[in-house]
């Protein structure tokens, strides 16, 4: 194995496998590739696999402007199973068969994209009186009953053979995805269990862009090569290359002004001479004149 390489500032896109936490696997990178500074735009169940948003360094300020991208999944369920995490992994609370068809399955799937919101479930990392929920459903404490809003852009049965089906759905950032497999359970009368997920996107990374966990940790010295680069990883934000004087400026808290190129409510990547990323900016009106607000520093 190399040598570790220097503290990167960047994005690393990691296809996580199924098992570890995400917390188990940003501490692999940190301790095998010698990243102090890190950090993720939005973790995944033990189960789950796929990608894994990784920032590094500097890049760990972009974690807002990240983690509420949407996301698209692969998964799996098991129809005449309900467990108490609504996923295999839980304790079995009833198992009976299912009459359900194919027809039913498909429509109850095609159904979530018009819920608006869901359930949290007991056994989320989800916070009450800032304790996760698991905790206290592990010590057999009554959990809160909380409900949070979502948007399910899309949602398609990919594959329907009863017990089992497979399904695709694209949601907002935060959608319990084995929530909606329990939903479709309970509509239908016996149950459902999730028994497989895979995260195939979560804006603007796909799979494709993904490194193996395995591979990142065998060769640290290939890091850097498999870090997407902090301006790369906001490809919807218009760029503006500053000058020297504009970027001291900038530093400084000074608000440039718009100089009539940008109306109010526009957002631009700053740049510095070098192309380094800068700051996130906003235009926001003051007076007369439309000015840049910096939103956070990348410097």
């Amino acid at each position: 194995m190399s040598g570790k390489p220097e503290q990167q500032h960047g994005v690393l896109v990691v296809d996580k496998p199924s098992g570890p936490t995400s917390t188990d696997c940003l501490n692999q990178i940190k301790r095998r590739c010698g990243q102090k500074k890190i950090g993720h735009a939005g973790t995944l169940d033990p189960l789950a696999s796929g990608v894994l948003v990784v920032l590094l360094g500097r890049a760990t300020k972009l974690a807002p402007y990240l983690t509420g991208a949407s996301k698209t999944y692969l998964g799996e369920l098991r129809l005449g199973l309900t467990t108490d995490t609504y996923d295999i992994q839980g304790v079995v609370l009833d198992e009976r068969p299912c009459a359900a068809t194919a027809d039913d399955v498909r429509r109850e799937i095609a159904a979530w994209a018009e819920l608006t919101e869901q359930e949290v479930p007991a056994y989320s990392a989800a916070k009450h009186q800032g304790k996760p929920l698991y905790e206290l459903a592990r010590k057999g404490e009554e959990v809160p009953r909380k409900v949070k809003e979502i948007t399910i852009f899309r949602a398609d049965a990919v594959e329907v053979d009863p017990p089992g089906a497979r399904f695709r759905v694209t949601c907002s950032a935060g959608t319990y995805i084995r929530s909606l497999v329990h939903s479709l359970g309970t509509r239908l009368g016996c149950g459902a269990a999730m028994t497989a997920l895979r995260r195939e996107e979560s804006r603007p990374f796909d799979l494709e862009r993904s490194h193996p966990l395995d591979e990142v940790l065998e060769d640290p010295s290939t890091l850097p090569s498999r870090v997407v680069s902090m301006a790369d990883a906001l490809p919807d934000w218009p760029r503006a290359v500053l000058g020297e004087d504009e970027a001291k400026q900038v530093k400084n808290g000074v608000r440039l002004s718009t100089r009539g190129q940008a109306g109010a409510g526009a957002r631009a990547l700053f740049l510095g001479p070098d192309e380094t990323p800068l700051a996130l900016a906003e235009a926001r009106a003051e007076g007369d004149d439309v000015r840049w607000h910096i939103e956070r520093g990348l410097w």
